[in-house]
This record gives structure tokens, C-alpha cells and sequence, in this order.
């Protein structure tokens, strides 16, 4: 049976990611193999850091082509604060690097309040959406993506402003905030993520 991965790219939140799908007995593999991400069940790719430094990550591990084929070919794929941010065009965090490009917007930084916004903040669905908790996550941020096609935004959420907390669009979910660290709603949001894919 295909596992869930977990995609190495020597930087993000591995292990807090792996300890939830432990307790949820889901069977999982942490790798940057590129035959096994494109025969993955499901992809997590768990997020920290700088957008140059994941997007330069990638391209050194030859997997920028495999994610892009992965979202092709319908594979579940969830992606976590920095892993929601590469999937869009460009990043004012760093305006010479190409993103991924698989959803089209950009990545903008908070022009106001204290920055990063750190802590815990309630996520508001949308109708697109299928199973986000309307609940407080934990976030960790200084950016925040600004999706072209605001149908694919799947909760907003209020820090001096209203911003793109989630996005869903075919069998791509990601998320701005940080499942893994936040408790009983993160276990709920990863469980139903599973459940529905």
C-alpha cells in the first residue's frame, strides 16, 4: 500500500508533522526519493523558513518538476506555511525567485502590526471548503499569499486586516498556519484531511 510522505527538503517542521500522523496511526515515509513521492498515497510538505531557501532546496533535490506532476496527477497534496507560500507565482520575500507556480497570486508581506504575527488566531471557511474546523490554529508568519482566484481560498483570517488562511482546489490543500503545533484542532484538521483523501 502507498504511504503518506512527508517531502525532505532539509528544512521545515518534519518531525512535529510525523509525530501527529503517528498518533493517528497513518502509515508514513519522510523522503526526498522522487519515485516514491510520485507514487505517494498522499504528499505533506510541512513548512519553515525562507521562500528562496525551500525554492533552492527543491531545485537542488530535482523535485521543483515533481511536485508540479504530483498536483498534475491528483495526488492529495497538503502544504503547510512555507509549503502553501511556493505554490503560488513570486514572493515580495524574495522577488527574483520563481515559485512553483501551480496556483496563480503572489506572496505579500504584512504591512502592518507586529510582524511575524506569532500565536494563536481563529480561521473563518468558506463554502470551499470540506473539512477546516472553524477553530484557533497556531500561526507563525511575516507573509501571507494573495490567491488571483479568490473561489480557491478556503478560510480567511483577521490579523490588522483580512487575509487568505487556506487555500483548496482539487486535490491541493494548503494551509498558512501550523496544524502540527496546534493541538486538538490540528489533530482534527489532519484527521479529516485524511479522511477525505
Amino acid at each position: 500500500m502507498n504511504k503518506t510522505v512527508i517531502v525532505d527538503y532539509d528544512a521545515g517542521n518534519l518531525r512535529s508533522v510525523a509525530n501527529m500522523l503517528t498518533f493517528l496511526n497513518v502509515p508514513f515515509e519522510i523522503t526526498s526519493d522522487k519515485d516514491t513521492i510520485l507514487n505517494a498515497k498522499r504528499i505533506i510538505f510541512p513548512g519553515q523558513g525562507h521562500f528562496a531557501q525551500a525554492m533552492n532546496n527543491l531545485e537542488k533535490k530535482g523535485l521543483v518538476p515533481v511536485i508540479k506532476e504530483c498536483c498534475d496527477k491528483g495526488i492529495p497534496f497538503l502544504g503547510i506555511c512555507i509549503g502553501l507560500q511556493i505554490l503560488f507565482e513570486k514572493s515580495e520575500e524574495a522577488p527574483n525567485v520563481d515559485g512553483l507556480g501551480i496556483l496563480k497570486g503572489e506572496v505579500k508581506r504584512f504591512k502592518t502590526g507586529k510582524v511575524p504575527q506569532i500565536g494563536w488566531n481563529k480561521i473563518n471557511p468558506t463554502t470551499n471548503n470540506d473539512f477546516l474546523p472553524e477553530d484557533y490554529f497556531y500561526f507563525v508568519n511575516s507573509y501571507y499569499v494573495e490567491p488571483e482566484d479568490k473561489s480557491i481560498v478556503s478560510s480567511y483570517c483577521n490579523y490588522n486586516g483580512e487575509f487568505c488562511a487556506s487555500v483548496q482546489k482539487g486535490s491541493v490543500t494548503a494551509v498558512q498556519f501550523h496544524p502540527e503545533k496546534s493541538s486538538n484542532a490540528g489533530l482534527k484538521f489532519f484527521k479529516n484531511w485524511i479522511e477525505k483523501n
